[in-house]
């Protein structure tokens, strides 16, 4: 894959793991923190598989073809746990971009 073809791959999975690692970091400032603990895992997850997919990718790594699968799941995991907390507009926005690139990896995998 070279990386100027999957460029709109490489920004959605870059636009994810930053919505993922803001949404961890205002989870941590909610008051009910403690119940946000799965959402805030699940953001982490999902920022560094999306970090790592997209630098493989960027690199025009074949090993960045292998992560797409297990990127677009561990995305939908991360959408399934936010839209849980969708009262709360990081966890909103974070669901949003987590399924749009759950459905980018999911159509290059």
């Amino acid at each position: 894959m070279s990386h100027e073809k999957n460029q709109g791959l490489i920004d959605a999975l870059n636009r994810c793991a930053i919505e993922c690692s803001h949404c961890a970091t205002a989870c941590l400032d909610e008051q009910y923190v403690k119940m946000l603990k799965e959402c805030i895992k699940l953001n982490i997850d999902c920022a560094e598989v999306c970090r790592t997919t997209a630098s493989l990718l960027s690199r025009g790594s074949e090993h960045g073809e292998h992560l797409l699968a297990e990127c677009a799941e561990i995305c939908n995991a991360c959408a399934d746990e936010c839209e849980k907390h969708s009262q709360m507009e990081h966890c909103k926005r974070c669901a949003e971009e987590c399924r749009h690139c759950a459905e980018e990896c999911g159509a290059m995998a």
